[in-house]
């Protein structure tokens, strides 16, 4: 077997599993899985993050809102 003989046979090796990498990574749906969960937990994460900024506002107006209550009870006019 020649030097070209060789090298056209490992080539052609290559290319034939370089081919079956290709079409198992198509049959194979985990790439996309793993995008979309990841997007769906970032949605989570800032969703969570809205309901606590949501819930020190409603904090930061009860505050407020006692604040008035008591001032208007010390200051009666």
């Amino acid at each position: 077997m020649g030097m070209k003989d060789k090298a056209g046979k490992t080539q052609g090796q290559a290319k034939q599993k370089m081919h079956e990498g290709q079409q198992q990574a198509q049959q194979t749906p985990q790439a996309p899985q793993r995008g979309q969960q990841a997007q769906q937990r970032g949605q989570q994460a800032q969703e969570r993050g809205q309901q606590t900024r949501e819930r020190g506002r409603q904090g930061l107006d009860d505050t407020e809102q006692e604040m008035q209550d008591r001032f208007d009870q010390d200051y009666d006019a």
